[in-house]
């Protein structure tokens, strides 16, 4: 349980988090060439005191999960490294004119022109958010947590930690000893980060395509044991059936085609073990925050997301029901939305 005096840390180190990457989100937007939205979207936008207002309650229920002992108290939500953020917002802003030049040119075929032929599937092979080199080299895996954050002005890392509730509710029944678990596009490991800290007896495994942010994880998770790393695709996982009690997805539906995510749900469902249950993070969609319905219809045309404008219109319950899978709870924070789905079992 939280004491007060690390509750006064909390607000503290948050407040400054959300000074810190609001107002580069701010500084970028005025570096950089404006995307303007249509016009009937734009004058339907929520303006940045609903977005700040909702930030600050994802916060109050990221403390209260704190409080109520879903999960421990993070390391870098009190503790501030000023030298290694002065670094990578340095990295950050170096970068910018090149993400800005290829959204005013619209160009995100760098990576498809450059990755081996036949070593990734087609869609993979993108300028995601017109970021350098996708998420095919190590300059982009270094910037990659700290842009995210940018994009939601600090809110990111806080969104991750709404699956750990699902998680301790799941342990709890089933036990940490024996149970396994596999996170899916681990991306630099930052979400198992949370898992093994507050976990670390619990065996996981770390699977991402590029073998970039998978070095990243390997960093990130040295501290513990227990972890595995596989640089896979989600839609075809190396590993045998019913092999694990929990299959996290942590930001990576949006950035499937139909088709892939059709593929990587039942492959989550092949992959758990009867009574096991997938942990799914990702945007809300139309229809989850009625205000916020403009900002996810702008999304896509403002930040190159290719398969964005599906997943929001995708039915996520009728995707997971068709491989076996039950919706269990869902629920949204921020601009993130939990659901949980459960394989039939015990």
């Amino acid at each position: 349980m939280a004491n007060t005096l690390e509750w006064l840390a909390y607000r503290a180190s948050q407040g400054l988090r959300i000074s810190w990457y609001f107002g580069q989100k701010w500084l970028s937007a005025r570096l950089t060439s404006e995307m303007p939205a249509p016009p009937e979207l734009k004058e339907r936008m929520p303006d940045r005191a609903r977005i700040l207002a909702d930030l600050r309650a994802l916060l109050e229920q990221d403390w209260r999960n704190i409080e109520e002992g879903h999960y421990r108290l993070p390391e870098d939500a009190v503790a501030l490294r000023p030298l290694d953020a002065l670094r990578k917002a340095g990295l950050f802003f170096s970068d910018l004119p090149r993400v800005d030049k290829r959204r005013r040119s619209e160009a995100h075929q760098e990576v498809l022109q450059a990755a081996p032929p036949g070593r990734y599937p087609r869609y993979y092979l993108q300028n995601f958010h017109y970021q350098t080199d996708g998420y095919l080299s190590r300059h982009s895996a270094e910037l990659y947590d700290h842009q995210v954050e940018v994009l939601f002005g600090g809110g990111a890392d806080a969104m991750r930690r709404q699956a750990l509730v699902p998680l301790a509710r799941i342990l709890g029944e089933r036990g940490v000893r024996g149970a396994r678990l596999l996170d899916l596009a681990c991306g630099t490991g930052r979400f198992l980060r949370e898992v093994k800290s507050n976990y670390p007896k619990l065996a996981v495994t770390a699977l991402d395509l590029s073998p970039y942010y998978l070095d990243l994880a390997r960093a990130v998770l040295k501290p513990w044991s227990g972890t595995g790393f596989v640089e896979a695709s989600a839609e075809a996982v190396p590993a045998a059936d019913a092999s694990f009690d929990v299959v996290t997805a942590i930001f990576l539906f949006h950035e499937l085609p139909a088709q892939a995510r059709q593929r990587v749900a039942a492959e989550a469902a092949r992959l758990l073990r009867p009574g096991g249950a997938v942990i799914f993070v990702d945007s809300i969609q139309l229809g989850d925050i009625l205000d916020y319905d403009p900002l996810v219809e702008y999304f896509p045309q403002a930040v190159h997301e290719p398969y964005y404008a599906g997943y929001a219109r995708e039915d996520l319950a009728g995707l997971f029901a068709a491989v076996g899978l039950a919706l269990e709870e869902s629920r949204v924070a921020y601009f993130s939305k939990i659901m949980t789905f459960r394989k039939a079992g015990s």
